[in-house]
């Protein structure tokens, strides 16, 4: 019994092959576009990750010599707040459609407040991105802009349903998804009528809800010609890719916390109860597990900050010709600056702010230049920056929930022990890396599929699968450092949020 899950995220599409261990096996990554066509624009072609499902399951299968009739269940992670289109006979109404980072809906969601209480539909649906980037205001834009278009709209799709329709020909989502979709509401585990009501948008355009684990189909005919499948292959519902992290990385225990420094980076933690605060809005999904949320805090640019590092100042290192990884260079430059990068700050929000933010005006920034500063100091402070950001967020989920004692760390940028031990002394806790690294979401796919056929009955096994390949413990000394450089970096976004107002 084997199975395939796919991770659908921003950049391309990641594809597992898992035996009946849940060992990977295989692993496949096809890589695929973003449009940007005016500022706040941020859009991607549906069948591009159509193209992707396809080639990465072939290239799955050829691979490991696995039959495609072995293939016990497929399931997918998708990334959020997308709404794709369809019409009554399953065609793609538009070539393009608006990613999670999409803020063409500002106007939509300034109307929409007019009419509805902020405050009552944050804690009723968790939804703490900036407002606008959710879903039932992309489509009250598209309603606004294209109406003849949106007349003919059958149903709205999240990124992993819109391909499980094409594998299967039926049309739902799962509650992890949907609590992403701007009208859900996380207590109630349904949509909520009145602000569907209040964007003008009809509840009939929406999907079913179903579990994740729910068998919703098998592969179509023509999908298994084009994807490489078996004709039959059950399809699970899956879940949104922050929840499907979640449980890849940390499964479903209340109180598990994980961070991922992907190219967004983000701290999340489970509970039983969503964590909910008007002030912060930490941003909350429910979690693929029944009962249970994932809720988090995000830089919209943290490991994308530091590639812009790479690209900008440090472009040409040496050595780098020579196939040495560009990463491990700044790291070994970062390492030659001391603590606090001699006076040097540096703000990731290079791609805008989040809403643990002063305001969402806030750009990226160093602070404290000087004619002594290093190449070696910049790209220290780039580590350091992004580490004391994320701080905020770790300190105020302390407050909320009990966190266990470690902190797991996922994503590409798991891979440096230098940036590891800083963010062991900024935070003050121990943190470690295990063998799932970047897979987190594809990891919480296989379990679905895992459950959907039985091969699981529950979300408990996730644990043993996680190898610990390296941890950093604080240094005390470096904590107390980083204690008083972390006040300062605070003042220094503060002002930095005023001034990005007043440059809006």
């Amino acid at each position: 019994m084997k199975i395939i899950s796919y991770d659908l995220g921003t950049g391309g599409v990641k594809a597992s092959l898992h035996d009946e261990g849940m060992k990977a096996i295989a692993k496949s990554f096809i890589e695929y576009d973003t449009y940007y066509p005016a500022q706040m624009l941020h859009e991607q072609r549906p069948n591009d990750w159509w193209d992707g499902i396809c080639a990465s399951t072939g290239s799955l299968l050829k691979s490991s010599g696995v039959k495609a009739g072995d293939i016990a269940c497929v399931a997918i992670s998708g990334h959020s707040l997308v709404a794709v289109p369809i019409s009554c006979s399953g065609e793609l109404m538009t070539d393009r459609v608006p990613i999670w980072s999409d803020g063409r809906a500002v106007d939509e969601a300034r109307d929409f407040f007019g009419r509805v209480d902020e405050e009552q539909w944050y804690m009723t649906t968790g939804n703490g991105f900036p407002s606008y980037t959710y879903s039932l205001f992309k489509l009250m834009n598209l309603k606004r802009r294209e109406p003849d278009v949106f007349s003919k709209i059958y149903k709205v799709l999240g990124s992993k349903d819109y391909i499980n329709y094409r594998l299967t020909g039926e049309v739902a989502t799962d509650h992890s998804y949907a609590s992403g979709c701007g009208g859900y509401s996380l207590k109630s585990a349904r949509l909520e009528p009145d602000y569907w009501e209040a964007a003008g948008i009809g509840m009939g355009i929406y999907p079913d809800i179903l579990p994740s684990h729910s068998v919703i189909g098998r592969v179509r005919a023509g999908a298994a010609a084009e994807t490489g499948l078996a004709e039959g292959t059950p399809v699970a519902c899956g879940g949104v890719d922050n929840a499907c992290m979640a449980l890849g990385a940390v499964g479903a225990e209340e109180g598990r916390v994980y961070l991922s420094l992907g190219s967004s980076s983000w701290i999340p933690v489970n509970s039983c109860e969503p964590i909910l605060d008007f002030d912060k809005k930490p941003y909350v999904f429910s979690h693929i597990a029944e009962g249970m949320f994932t809720s988090a805090f995000s830089i919209f640019s943290g490991g994308g900050s530091l590639k812009w590092v790479r690209d900008n100042i440090c472009s040409g290192l040496p050595g780098d010709a020579q196939g040495e990884d560009a990463y491990a260079l700044m790291d070994r430059m970062a390492a030659r600056s001391p603590v606090g990068a001699g006076g040097v700050f540096f703000n990731p929000s290079l791609a805008g702010g989040t809403s643990q933010d002063k305001s969402v005006n806030i750009r990226g920034a160093y602070i404290g230049l000087h004619l002594g500063a290093t190449r070696e100091d910049l790209v220290r402070a780039a580590f350091e920056g992004i580490a004391m950001n994320l701080k905020s967020s770790y300190e105020f989920m302390k407050r909320k929930v009990r966190l266990e004692s470690r902190l797991l760390i996922t994503g590409g940028g798991s891979k440096s022990r230098f940036w590891l031990q800083i963010f062991a002394d900024v935070l003050g806790v121990d943190v470690f890396k295990t063998n799932i690294d970047q897979d987190a979401a594809s990891t919480g796919a296989a379990a679905i599929a895992a459950r959907a056929v039985g091969l699981w009955d529950g979300y408990s096994g996730i644990g043993a699968l996680h190898k610990t390949e390296f941890s950093c413990a604080p240094d005390s000394v470096k904590v107390e450092e980083y204690r008083k450089l972390s006040n300062q970096f605070s003042i220094v976004s503060e002002a930095l949020a005023g001034l990005g107002d007043a440059l809006a």
